[in-house]
């Protein structure tokens, strides 16, 4: 990964990066395609989730109890951004994913971002809250992203002020839609709605964060005994 990450800024997330990679390393190509079996894709997803277990490991680090809410959410985006540290990869990264064969890949990229966050500060909704709260998120995340690769003011400071803006914008429609459910009128007109909203259950976990890379282990079932 090292290896490859000092040709994305000449040559993207490409075929070409990952057979310079292995040129470099003096392996085959053969075996740099064993590893990544899907090629650039393969290479991109594994870098990105590099970035997620050093966020993990950054935030799990940190004593945030301290904290409100609101403000662990915004230092774990800007802890990812910051992890990330190559802005070239990631420019070259947000457009590699923008394509459209690799843009569902890249969307499950950031929706796994978002679910390790709410995880990570003990998000427990099991719920439709844990859909809505990473869909917010990941937009939050998104936007917070394409801001960053255009920001040039010392410090990323107008980034982490954007940041902020759009987060109190998510508060203010939590707190419109506490103000929904406290209100007699409004709570009847919501009551079918909410009812069906309950009934919705978030899927279950997978154990803890993946290794990075296509190779990453996944959970297996006992076999059966056999002769």
């Amino acid at each position: 990964m090292q290896a490859a990450l000092a040709h994305v800024p000449f040559d993207g997330w490409s075929m070409a990066t990952l057979n310079a990679a292995a040129a470099d390393l003096g392996i085959t190509q053969a075996e740099a395609q064993a590893l990544f079996p899907r090629g650039a894709l393969d290479l991109a997803l594994a870098w990105h989730r590099q970035g997620d277990a050093a966020m993990v490991e950054r935030l799990r680090a940190l004593d945030l109890a301290d904290l409100r809410f609101r403000d662990r959410i915004a230092l774990a985006v800007r802890t990812r951004l910051e992890v990330a540290e190559d802005r070239e990869a990631v420019r070259r990264a947000t457009a590699f994913f923008a394509l459209p064969p690799h843009a569902a890949e890249g969307t499950r990229a950031i929706w796994n971002t978002v679910d390790l966050i709410w995880t990570t500060l003990g998000d427990t909704s099991d719920d439709i809250n844990w859909y809505t709260k990473r869909a917010t998120l990941a937009a939050v995340y998104s936007a917070t992203v394409l801001y960053w690769l255009g920001d040039d003011t010392p410090g990323y400071t107008a980034t982490w002020a954007f940041l902020d803006r759009r987060i109190d914008d998510v508060m203010r429609i939590e707190a419109a839609k506490a103000a929904v459910r406290k209100n007699p009128l409004l709570r009847t007109v919501f009551a079918g709605p909410n009812w069906f909203a309950s009934r919705i259950r978030a899927p279950r976990r997978l154990p803890d964060i993946p290794l990075p890379g296509h190779w990453a282990p996944t959970p297996t079932t006992p076999k059966a005994n056999s002769r």
